[in-house]
């Protein structure tokens, strides 16, 4: 295994409506901006902090033609999903549906102590919020 600098993962997202990305992640998710920065190439970058992780929501120029399969972990193989470790299920929940987010899958308890739920961002990408009973 590599010897990491950080604990932690970054994940960038392409993206083609760029505002209501960062609406979701931003706005309703209640993601931190770390830094905005001018891709090479073309395109924006806006880095916001989860944790000591980054969410990279990316809009390139030119833009891509192809999106990806929608569907969420039932439609197609490759990345269908993150989690964020959340301390109040229910109230992220309330506050995603009433802004207007699809709450996919949930609440679930997927074992002992452990609940989930997954919503989709306005491209369709799926973001696991997962619950542990024990703050852990």
């Amino acid at each position: 295994m590599p010897k990491l600098q950080k604990n932690a993962i970054d994940i960038g997202i392409i993206t083609n409506q760029l505002d209501a990305m960062l609406g979701f992640y931003r706005d309703d998710l209640g993601l931190a901006v770390e830094a905005v920065i001018d891709m090479p190439g073309g395109g924006i970058m806006h880095r916001l902090k989860a944790g000591d992780s980054v969410v990279k929501i990316i809009e390139t120029d030119p833009r891509p033609e192809l999106e990806a399969a929608p569907g969420g972990i039932r439609g197609a193989t490759g990345y269908r999903y993150w989690t964020l470790h959340v301390s109040d299920l229910e109230q992220e929940l309330a506050r995603l549906k009433s802004a207007g987010h699809d709450i996919m899958v949930g609440p679930k308890q997927v074992r002992p102590g452990v609940t989930i739920a997954m919503v989709a961002d306005p491209d369709g990408n799926w973001v696991e919020l997962l619950q542990n009973a024990d703050g852990a």
